[in-house]
């Protein structure tokens, strides 16, 4: 039978409310009898009633995220080095993480977060590419339910942020291929409606007119941020007259794509096309060839995201609530050397 605050009151001959007190490290209780109750709980292998606690406390010490992605499973590396992230974050400070799946702005997503706000099955919320026009986020603010989100919004709503500048990072690999002599640069952008696309999108247009390149309307082709996207999209390239000599996949999965989808075409990236990514993914470092692309921290972003939302759900002002990271152009061997000859 498992030991009571009782039984450890009877043994150490001090009330009820003193053992759980001690335990709970008041001040008001003397040191030394403190650590006669704590060697006492130790002895008996007193376990605390964990669900009594958080019901007293009216917390749950649970953080959630709602992934939004297709389907039952995820295969952007991308999320597992996030997930990772918060989860260690998460754990260094007690608290649980509960992580749910749900298609981005579908009726199951909208209903896990009101869910959320309503029951309060979590503490608080991490959220992730937000939206130009973000229900998720209008919701959280308009009920003052704890959040932090790995990304920005375009509306003026004021809340705590993690954010990479996908446009200074963006700006970095346009120029390093036009650096290499590419006149002729595509974009396979991420789907309309992401924040982040959006500053990508801009990072490449901002470059390639300070350079004084114009862009064709057929070089921008939008892509889902998977690896088909990148492979489908490419395709629908490699058939434009001239075709491109430098291709950017919106993040790394679809870059990945490309270059499966060049290589089946017998074509040698890095010299017949030059491919970069966004993100940096582990993946990214193992491809053959390497792939070229922006590097973000992924899994400290995950962590830095956690933390701030501790914060937040502590009622502490994070000392900074909106953080903008510069991120890192990594040049590896799919963007070759010089420009292809065509």
């Amino acid at each position: 039978m498992a030991a009571t605050l009782k039984d450890i009151a009877r043994k150490v001959g001090v009330s009820v409310t003193t053992v759980s007190r001690g335990l709970a490290g008041y001040s008001d209780v003397a040191a030394e009898t403190r650590d006669r109750i704590m060697a006492v709980a130790a002895e008996l292998g007193y376990s605390p009633n964990v669900t009594a606690q958080r019901l007293q406390k009216q917390r749950t010490d649970m953080l959630g995220f709602i992934m939004p992605t297709f389907g039952p499973r995820f295969s952007d590396p991308f999320f597992s080095e996030f997930i990772a992230g918060i989860g260690n974050e998460a754990a260094a400070h007690n608290y649980d993480l509960l992580v749910s799946t749900h298609a981005p702005d579908s009726e199951g997503e909208r209903n896990a977060y009101l869910r959320a706000v309503k029951k309060g099955w979590v503490d608080g919320l991490i959220v992730v590419r937000t939206r130009e026009d973000d229900a998720r986020i209008q919701l959280l603010c308009e009920h003052q339910f704890p959040f932090v989100a790995f990304g920005r919004t375009s509306d003026a709503l004021d809340f705590p942020y993690v954010d990479e500048d996908s446009a200074a990072g963006m700006r970095l690999l346009v120029q390093h291929f036009i650096d290499l002599g590419h006149e002729r640069i595509a974009f396979i952008s991420p789907p309309s409606g992401l924040m982040f696309g959006r500053y990508r999108l801009q990072g490449f247009y901002e470059t390639m007119q300070a350079n004084g390149l114009a862009v064709q309307p057929e070089w921008i082709v939008l892509g889902d941020m998977t690896q088909r996207g990148g492979a489908e999209a490419m395709e629908s390239l490699l058939a434009l007259q001239p075709r491109p000599t430098a291709v950017i996949g919106g993040n790394d999965l679809m870059a990945i794509g490309a270059i499966n989808r060049i290589q089946q075409e017998g074509l040698q990236v890095g010299q017949d096309i030059a491919v970069g990514g966004f993100d940096d993914i582990p993946l990214a470092a193992y491809m053959s060839p390497p792939l070229t692309t922006i590097h973000q921290p992924i899994y400290e972003i995950g962590k830095a995201t956690c933390a701030m939302l501790i914060e937040v759900i502590n009622g502490r002002v994070p000392q900074n609530p909106h953080t903008l990271l510069t991120p890192t152009l990594i040049v590896r061997a799919s963007s070759g050397k010089t420009i292809p000859q065509t």
